[in-house]
């Protein structure tokens, strides 16, 4: 299937013959799940899923499966937000709620590689996955923010609110599953190494490049020692799990393997996207807030509505 231009904001390409400017609208879509949140529980919707995908994990449920229902909620929740299965059983929706969640995973993934797409719609009947225990490292990624933008010799850039770094793995997490179909590699590998990337930011607080550059060739070290701990605390818990991540996240360093093209594309996505958002949040004027998105929108009172704005001097 061939990329289609986007015919416009609403419309999501995720292009299956690989990445171009098409598939960008709607991975900055994605990308706002580190940002959208709400009653339902503390944390982003990202945030949540991480821990969702890791409890999951621990206790035992195939990698396969985790990822399906990850990266499906994801993509549901662009549009649906934390309107999922569960929720949408308890406000009364019954057998309606599955086709829901479809119709918003089809509206977004129209051009998604149809063989990917099928394994992911298919896991939409069984939700998101249960709460479970989770390791340490998953408070701890939630906790620890992103460093911002930094350079050697340069004072940091702090844009707020900042991420996170288990917002940050999820969504590598899911981008890299939608890449994976344009390198022909195995999604649960890369889903894995998405999931699991920053290990040693639980215990290694982020100072950025500037950061890395100062411990010089120490760094490998800390980042390694960091690992291991998150490793350990898998493997006392679930030593085949500990193995297959680990087994995920060896080829990342460099870019041999189409698993570590997908990843790679993946994480450098996720890093400029979410500093592009800031400055196009900057700016938004509100020729495009009252115009292209029709805040004061359509309906009996909108003429009235207009004068108001109009006397403010705000339109």
């Amino acid at each position: 299937m061939s990329p289609a231009p986007l015919s416009s904001p609403a419309e999501a390409l995720v292009p299956s013959v690989g990445l171009t400017p098409a598939a960008l609208p709607f991975l900055r879509e994605l990308g706002d799940l580190k940002r959208i949140h709400s009653a339902e529980a503390p944390g982003s919707i990202a945030e949540r899923l991480f821990a969702l995908g890791w409890g999951a994990l621990l206790r035992g449920d195939q990698p396969a499966a985790v990822m399906k229902q990850i990266v499906g909620a994801a993509l549901v929740s662009a549009r649906l937000g934390d309107l999922d299965l569960a929720r949408l059983t308890r406000l009364g929706l019954g057998a309606d709620a599955v086709p829901v969640l479809q119709r918003a995973f089809d509206e977004v993934t129209g051009d998604l590689d149809p063989a990917l797409a099928q394994r992911l719609r298919e896991a939409l009947v069984h939700g998101r996955p249960a709460p479970g225990a989770v390791p340490s490292f998953v408070g701890k990624l939630a906790r620890q923010p992103r460093a911002g933008v930094t350079s050697p010799g340069q004072p940091r850039i702090l844009l707020q609110p900042a991420e996170n770094h288990a917002e940050h793995c999820l969504m590598v997490a899911v981008y890299g599953v939608l890449a994976s179909a344009w390198h022909g590699a195995d999604p649960v590998a890369v889903f894995l190494a998405g999931m699991a990337h920053h290990f040693h930011n639980a215990d290694m607080p982020d100072s950025g490049y500037s950061g890395e550059m100062l411990l010089g060739d120490r760094l490998d070290t800390a980042i390694e020692t960091a690992r291991v701990a998150c490793l350990d605390e898998l493997a006392a818990a679930n030593p085949v799990l500990a193995t297959t991540v680990a087994d995920a996240l060896a080829p990342i360093a460099g870019d041999t393997t189409p698993e570590a093209r997908a990843f790679h594309v993946a994480d450098v996505l996720d890093r400029v996207l979410e500093i592009e958002q800031h400055l196009r949040a900057a700016a938004v004027t509100m020729d495009v807030v009252l115009g292209a998105y029709g805040l004061v929108h359509d309906g009996p009172v909108k003429a009235f509505h207009d004068r108001i704005l109009a006397d403010a001097g705000l339109a």
